[in-house]
């Protein structure tokens, strides 16, 4: 079964072509400006004859999509009536979702869901806090994010401790421009910082994180400002990019190694949020056998990794800095040996994920 997948976000186009479950070519497209145009070019660029299916990543699916579905204009119109609750990113998923059906007319389209992984999430995790009616109302509740990533690292991970999964409890770090933390017990979704949408949680790129609802009414009422002007400052001006002017945390470690201030409290604030919500889950799952870093932060920047555990030796969580700065894009410990808890690094690979659930979908 030949699949090809698009990985559209609001920064980069990731793709990958994969036979019988095997990649065969694949390739990131970053810093793009015109997510559409770049899917295009991945179009005419890949090998795309004799295609089974085109999997695309949909970030968010409310209640009605938990599962991988096959693309037609229903289920276009059900994902565009999310673009709220993701306003980053289902208006790129369906960009490319409907270059790839006007490109590649008879291919099946299928559309795999970040939320998917995150419905095992009991309900005093996942409920919020307000009148009960008026949630369920309106679909309020914490569906979570990144599913595919958290899902695939947290099983590699077992893999690389030599561990089953249905026995290891493992916090996940999804850190690159969008970032979530994940309470993975037994291979199932625990507990995720993203929520709602995926604005919640930890600092991103550009996206604030956890802020106290009052702001929003603040700005609307004192500021003046309308909430669209709100949602696009907490979306689109935030985290990073809010903090320093940045929201590329490359830019941001060249900067803080020049001592540049600006630069050293966006760092700060990003780690230390990663910290709290590391002890957070530590206390959640009550036990934990690994921690593990993964998407293009976590999985390059050491010394994020390294400032969001210091200070952790007394539950067992130690960074080995020789392991931590080595370079390498293999799947690796990088705690000292005979560490309570293991900290690993394993590239994600969300594209693998989405083929194999896209030919499952095919199979059925």
């Amino acid at each position: 079964m030949k699949i090809l997948v698009l990985n559209v976000g609001s920064a980069s186009v990731k793709w990958g072509l994969y036979v019988d479950g095997r990649s065969v070519d694949g390739g990131l497209v970053d810093r793009v400006t015109d997510p559409a145009q770049a899917v295009r070019e991945v179009l005419f660029s890949a090998d795309v004859s004799e295609l089974d299916a085109v999997g695309h990543r949909v970030v968010h699916g409310g209640l009605r999509f938990s599962t991988p579905t096959l693309i037609d204009d229903e289920v276009l119109e059900a994902v565009t009536r999310l673009i709220p609750l993701a306003p980053l990113h289902n208006p790129v998923n369906l960009a490319g979702i409907r270059i790839a059906r006007e490109m590649l007319p008879g291919v099946p389209q299928a559309a795999v869901f970040d939320t998917a992984f995150h419905r095992t999430i009991p309900p005093a995790q996942a409920m919020y806090a307000i009148d009960v009616e008026v949630a369920q109302e309106n679909g309020i509740a914490r569906y979570g994010f990144h599913g595919t990533s958290h899902a695939y690292v947290s099983h590699r991970t077992a893999k690389l401790l030599g561990r089953d999964p249905d026995e290891l409890n493992v916090i996940t770090l999804h850190l690159g421009n969008g970032a979530s933390a994940c309470a993975v017990r037994g291979g199932r979704s625990a507990s995720t910082s993203m929520g709602l949408s995926p604005l919640e949680g930890l600092v991103m790129g550009s996206r604030s994180g956890n802020i106290d609802p009052a702001v929003v009414f603040h700005l609307h009422r004192v500021a003046g400002m309308s909430f669209d002007a709100i949602d696009d400052l907490l979306n689109k001006r935030s985290g990073l990019r809010g903090l320093c002017g940045d929201g590329d945390m490359r830019e941001v470690l060249r900067r803080r190694a020049d001592g540049d201030a600006a630069a050293t409290l966006a760092f700060d604030v990003y780690c230390e949020r990663v910290k709290g919500y590391v002890g957070a889950y530590y206390a959640l799952l009550g036990r934990v056998d690994a921690i593990t870093f993964t998407a293009g932060v976590g999985e390059n920047a050491a010394p994020v990794r390294e400032a969001s555990l210091s200070g952790l030796g007394a539950l067992g969580i130690t960074v080995d800095p020789a392991r931590n700065d080595a370079a390498s894009r293999e799947e690796r410990l990088i705690s000292p040996d005979g560490a309570p808890v293991a900290v690993c690094v394993i590239p994600t690979d969300e594209e693998l994920e989405i083929a194999t659930q896209t030919a499952e979908l095919l199979a059925r």
